[in-house]
């Protein structure tokens, strides 16, 4: 299981889906059918024309200009062999066919070039951003102060962009300081972004006394980077205290973090909502912390949007608070492991988005 972001290097692979490759293979066996009836329907008539899918269906399946290129050589061969087997059909007909098998076979290898072109490139730069976020998100150590602490993130499937999902937990002379959050957009922009906000934030979270002070420090730099309202990130900030039970929580638009204590799991909405970071100005308003009772014990578990909103078949949005409340794992490691299994079991394997969760155990 990953503990932190993994990088791909290459292209994804082709991947058929079984409905696609059941109509590849009806399409196969037709044009095959074809040439069977040909051969069999006497000298004065041809389905010499139907060979010119063949490149087109060799192009769906390949990412190499020999697949389509190889079965247009297939093509032409059995436009001459339909030739010479119909000699009553014209023989405009038959020249007619082959030029239009060339022209099928060239077109498909040249998109086949393009696609395969344009594919190396999306990943070269996916894995240009995958690691930079390898960089950046480090992973924390097991133990932080009276913390056992757990973090997962997974990469969306092959075919989507690279997200900005962040997470940060620092040791300070306030306590533990953690930061979660999610920029705004894909791609490199968006890990840009997370940089600045993971560079503001290990800075302000040691210098600065109050929670609402650091998300006012990460608002503050969000806003002078030039985005704009276009350039936010939500976030969800926490300050858990050496010594006592009342941490400090600062949500910034972000999905509620969960306390599970005793069985019973209760999400920590804020009782004001506040606007994403880098969107305070907006508003006029500022960021008020929220004291949450942490009890040794208590686990708290913090997520992107990516886990929230993943469906399952039928549009449904996945349950974290109710999914969670029937797991037993108390390891906080153990919980995210639990939690993933079943979220890809609900989204049938795959995610459209990127996703962070963090668990955090209190032991003292």
């Amino acid at each position: 299981m990953a503990r932190g972001p993994h990088t791909h290097t290459g292209a994804p692979p082709l991947a058929l889906s079984r409905g696609a490759l059941c109509f590849l293979v009806l399409a196969y066996l037709l044009i095959a059918g074809c040439v069977v009836l040909d051969l069999t329907s006497g000298p004065s008539t041809t389905l010499a024309p139907v060979l010119a899918a063949l490149p087109v269906l060799a192009g769906a399946h390949s990412r190499r200009a020999r697949g389509p290129l190889a079965a247009g050589a297939l093509a032409i061969g059995l436009v001459f062999a339909l030739a010479a087997a119909n000699h009553g059909v014209p023989a405009l007909v038959h020249v007619t066919s082959a030029i239009t098998v060339l022209a099928v076979t060239f077109t498909s290898t040249g998109a086949v070039v393009l696609i395969t072109g344009r594919e190396r490139e999306l990943a070269r730069v996916r894995g240009v951003a995958e690691a930079a976020q390898s960089a950046l998100l480090r992973p924390p150590p097991p133990r932080i102060g009276p913390l056992r602490v757990a973090v997962r993130y997974v990469a969306a499937e092959s075919q989507a962009r690279i997200g900005g999902d962040l997470y940060e937990v620092v040791p300070t002379d306030q306590g533990v300081r953690v930061l979660l959050g999610d920029v705004r957009g894909k791609g490199l922009a968006a890990v840009e972004t997370a940089a600045d906000v993971l560079g503001v934030f290990r800075d302000a979270a040691r210098s600065e006394p109050g929670l609402d002070a650091v998300a006012a420090r990460l608002d503050s730099a969000l806003a002078r980077s030039g985005g704009g309202s276009e350039d936010f990130v939500t976030a969800v900030l926490l300050t858990v205290p050496e010594e006592g039970d009342d941490a400090v929580l600062v949500n910034c638009g972000h999905p509620a973090p969960l306390l599970r204590r005793d069985g019973t799991v209760t999400e920590l909405a804020p009782e004001v909502p506040a606007p994403p970071l880098g969107l305070l100005a907006l508003t006029g308003d500022r960021y008020r912390p929220q004291t949450v009772r942490f009890h040794r014990g208590d686990l708290l578990l913090f997520c992107t949007d990516g886990v929230v909103e993943a469906r399952d078949r039928r549009g449904r949005f996945y349950p974290l608070a109710e999914r969670v409340r029937e797991m037993p794992e108390q390891d906080p490691d153990d919980l995210l492991d639990r939690v993933l299994a079943d979220l890809r079991s609900w989204s049938g394997g795959g995610l459209g988005d990127d996703a962070a969760l963090l668990a955090l155990r209190r032991t003292r």
